[in-house]
């Protein structure tokens, strides 16, 4: 980049100002982390718009990491966002207005430049894929309070939640964290999630039309957006990418429990895909798609980076949930008479990258194949018994 664009990038990009971070410690701003060194300031040049920041601070000798802390942030042209290192908490703090105001026009002298870091334009289109429904308001109805999304705030919150064998590894990191008694669980709070019933009832309703309710999610769907969605589509597109986010790169039980919750509702959709909602249902396939495509990825030297370095055998595996739940969506848009051509194309997309992928086959050799469920799991269809 020439002198005078990466000068204009300076002025007009958001500049994060991070003070007395320990060497060693991993930062990560999107989809970029690294390893923080001895003069690191912060990141500069970062385009306006938002963005989740994350860290884990580390021992001395930069060998043992504590629970990753993540937040969200809505950053203005030329806006400098100020954050101090508090060495007994090991976190990121607020400075006051008068210390955020004199840094603020030290940053504009560029008396800081050398020590901040430019952010890597090159991924910014691919972070952009991933937030694209994020916006400031969402972002302020979902985040716990003080804005700090960690996994350490989520003790005892899922107790009784059936779990994953990749919940199960996050949960055991929680409990084993040295890092984890100085927490005051008092004060940490989780994130204001939408509460997505996973079974549905409805006093009063026959059995075979409770039923037929759980196995097609269209009512609930249609209910969740206009009470809790008040109405908007790309609010509940932006939830979806905000547990992802938060799940992804900070690593919250808490958010990867809502996504597969929003995942689960969609793709348990029969009518909505097909007539009512199909705009919606292409853009959430999209939205998926990118998810998949980044969580999946590979290094150029065959290493798995993204969520696949974090996700076990059993999420990828045949028999996981999303597979079985994209086997039936597959179905669905496969044996319909009419679907939206941008829904078809985008469905197509999906399932060659989960087959070229993690070479999973959603062709169905028989009228029940891919019908059947183990005892407890959760996703097995909801079948009312009628006594005789």
């Amino acid at each position: 980049m020439d002198p005078e664009a990466a000068l204009e990038l300076v002025k007009h990009g958001a500049t994060l100002l991070l003070l007395d971070v320990p060497q060693y410690t991993l930062f990560g701003i999107d989809t970029q982390m690294f390893s923080v060194g001895p003069s690191f300031k912060g990141i500069k040049m970062i385009p306006p718009g938002v963005h989740f920041v994350f860290y884990s601070s580390s021992s001395r000798d930069g060998k043992e990491f504590s629970p990753i802390i993540g937040f969200f942030i809505d950053a203005g042209p030329s806006e400098v966002i100020v954050r101090k290192w508090d060495q007994q908490e090991e976190r990121l703090v607020k400075v006051s207005e008068e210390e955020e105001a004199r840094y603020t026009q030290a940053v504009c002298s560029l008396e800081f430049d050398k020590q901040l870091g430019p952010y890597t334009l090159s991924q910014y289109g691919e972070w952009k894929r991933l937030s694209s429904y994020i916006t400031k308001s969402i972002i302020e109805r979902i985040e716990p309070i003080g804005g700090e999304i960690t996994v350490t705030a989520e003790s005892g919150m899922m107790k009784n939640t059936p779990k994953s064998t990749m919940e199960r590894a996050l949960d055991e990191q929680l409990k084993t964290s040295k890092f984890t008694a100085s927490v005051d669980s008092s004060q940490k709070k989780g994130c204001y999630y939408t509460s997505i019933p996973r079974v549905v009832k409805c006093r009063g309703m026959q059995g075979e039309e409770l039923t037929s309710l759980n196995l097609d999610k269209t009512e609930l769907l249609e209910s969740l957006i206009t009470k809790n969605y008040g109405g908007s589509e790309d609010t509940l597109l932006g939830e979806l990418q905000f547990a992802f986010i938060a799940f992804l790169m900070g690593q919250s039980l808490e958010a990867f429990l809502q996504w597969k919750s929003l995942v689960s509702l969609l793709f348990g959709c029969s009518e909505a895909p097909l007539h009512t909602r199909s705009q919606l249902f292409t853009m959430f396939i999209k939205v998926i798609y990118y998810q998949l495509k980044y969580g999946l990825q590979k290094d150029r030297n065959g290493t798995e980076t993204g969520a696949s370095a974090l996700l076990d055998d059993s999420w990828l595996s045949a028999d996981s949930f999303l597979h079985h739940l994209c086997k039936d969506f597959f179905a669905l848009i496969q044996d319909a008479s009419v679907v939206d051509g941008d829904l078809l194309t985008w469905t197509r997309k999906l399932r060659e990258l989960l087959e070229n992928s993690l070479g999973w086959e959603f062709q169905q050799s028989s009228a029940v194949d891919g019908m059947y469920f183990e005892e407890n799991d959760e996703y097995a269809p909801v079948v009312e018994m009628l006594d005789e």
